[in-house]
């Protein structure tokens, strides 16, 4: 399956787009000021340690101090069987701590950190306080593993230290790529470690690379023909990126120079708005209806005015196999994460509900996210999860509604007819006003003027006292002040 990859950089941020058959999969999202933190490494100040939850807050310099939890000690996943030693016992206040953030902050978290320290390179990532091989769980055959188990080996000279996870690119890679992956890893780590010892908590030690970059060492691939970027001075960074590091890749980067906008041309700008919108229509006719919350998501799966062929079993089961494959790529392009609940058209058949199960899993492999996937439950629910390691695409471009403050729904002009009512008896109670004035939105105060002007008129007789209207163009639906002359 062919992949092109498009590049779309401007001053304020930078934006990816994985097409496969050209068709959006995958999309990423990085601002300057908003970038992802992941795999940077600390020099950070232990600030509190909570033994009640096993856990402690890490200052590294960041807005929100950071999370530590005892099971992302390194040292308890190393006991050699031996109890693992409480949180209390392994650190103090003020201690001074290398650590590697392995979670963005998300909402009102602060970022999830380890003290297990790995280091990306094009090929292997490297485990410095480990000594043994590990392979992707992407390179399935065992044969396979093998045989890249032992060929590493071979490379390593034999006073190195540290153990390594050989990455899927990896599969093809001749020995001189490994050395080579190895010579830059090793130099890498000598060279944080010297570093580290001269600074003062907290501060950065090592920034991942940037979006753009981090294209060409982690989604380039055998599939992948060409590499779009609209950015003249990003495109010379990758190609010399490229030149030191993935000579292959050198071949497969363009720089775009046409007068439509990158994203417009290959309507990546088209699907950004439709994974933003809790309907998504299927082609069949029927849709789907993703709903976001803090705890999970849920994914509804309707047939529409999807009629289907010869039977009503046929057309519920075609549905829900199309909605097994978009569900599948929606869940890549919003990037939604944690607890996920897709609630299918119920099936009568066992058979339906297996080849359902069986084609969302088979859509779900292209994710380079770890899932996990149960199956249909008693009351006909597929539970998933979905590893969250960053913000979702939503929660990156929007933020609550002003108006509705999230709820999705306003209260009614009567509503907050009613509601002013109540508010002026309460006021009325409480002072002796010579007049009261509403200022409220068009809506309310048309509502006023006609259906509920005896309502107004009720309350001016039942405390006596003048209530004059006034409109605040600006007010949202239920925005309202009550004035005291």
């Amino acid at each position: 399956m062919s992949d092109e990859i498009l590049i779309n950089v401007t001053p304020q941020e930078t934006r990816v787009a994985v097409m496969q058959q050209g068709v959006v999969q995958e999309l990423y999202i990085e601002r300057g000021s908003n970038s992802s933190i992941v795999s940077n490494m600390y020099v950070g100040r232990v600030k509190r340690v909570l033994p009640g939850m096993q856990s402690a807050f890490i200052d590294i310099g960041q807005e929100r101090s950071a999370f530590l939890h005892v099971a992302d000690i390194w040292e308890n996943r190393n006991t050699n069987g031996d109890a693992a030693k409480p949180i209390e016992k392994v650190l103090f206040e003020g201690q001074s701590l290398l650590v590697q953030v392995i979670k963005d902050p998300i909402g009102t978290k602060g970022a999830r950190l380890s003290t297990q320290i790995s280091i990306a390179g094009r090929l292997l990532v490297y485990l410095p306080q480990e000594d043994n091989i590990g392979v992707s769980q992407r390179i399935e055959n065992d044969a396979d593993r093998r045989i890249l188990r032992e060929k590493l080996q071979k490379l390593i000279p034999p006073e190195h230290h540290g153990g390594y996870i050989i990455r899927t690119l990896a599969e093809d890679a001749t020995d001189d790529e490994f050395a080579a992956d190895i010579a830059y890893l090793d130099k890498l780590w000598n060279h944080l470690q010297k570093q580290a010892k001269g600074l003062s908590n907290p501060v950065l030690l090592y920034q991942e690379l940037d979006l753009s970059l981090r294209v060409l060492r982690d989604f380039v691939n055998a599939d992948t023909t060409r590499i779009l970027i609209d950015s003249r001075e990003t495109h010379h960074r990758m190609n010399a990126f490229a030149h030191d590091y993935i000579d292959s890749s050198i071949e497969k980067l363009e720089h775009y120079v046409g007068q439509r906008p990158l994203f417009d041309l290959y309507g990546v700008e088209e699907e950004i708005e439709k994974a933003l919108t809790r309907r998504v229509d299927l082609k069949s006719g029927g849709y789907l209806i993703f709903d976001q919350t803090e705890a999970l998501t849920t994914v509804d799966v309707n047939t529409g005015g999807f009629v289907g062929g010869r039977n009503f079993d046929d057309t519920i089961f075609k549905t829900n196999l199309e909605a097994a494959q978009v569900i599948a790529r929606q869940l890549r392009l919003r990037n939604l994460g944690g607890i996920i609940i897709c609630d299918f058209i119920d099936m009568d058949t066992g058979e339906h509900r297996s080849a359902v199960l069986d084609e969302f899993k088979k859509a779900l492999a292209y994710d380079h996210t770890r899932i996990t996937v149960n199956g249909f439950s008693s009351l006909g629910l597929v539970e998933m999860t979905r590893k969250r390691t960053r913000e979702s695409l939503a929660h990156v471009l929007c933020e609550p509604c002003p108006t509705c403050q999230g709820r999705g729904e306003v209260k009614t002009p009567q509503t907050v007819c009613y509601q002013i009512l109540r508010e002026i008896v309460r006021e009325a109670r409480q002072f002796n006003a010579r007049e009261y004035r509403i200022l409220a939105s068009q809506a309310v105060i048309d509502m006023f003027l006609d259906e509920e002007a005896q309502s107004l008129a009720q309350l001016s007789d039942f405390i006596e006292k003048s209530v004059s209207l006034q409109v605040e163009t600006l007010y949202s639906q239920e925005q309202y002040d009550v004035i005291l002359m």
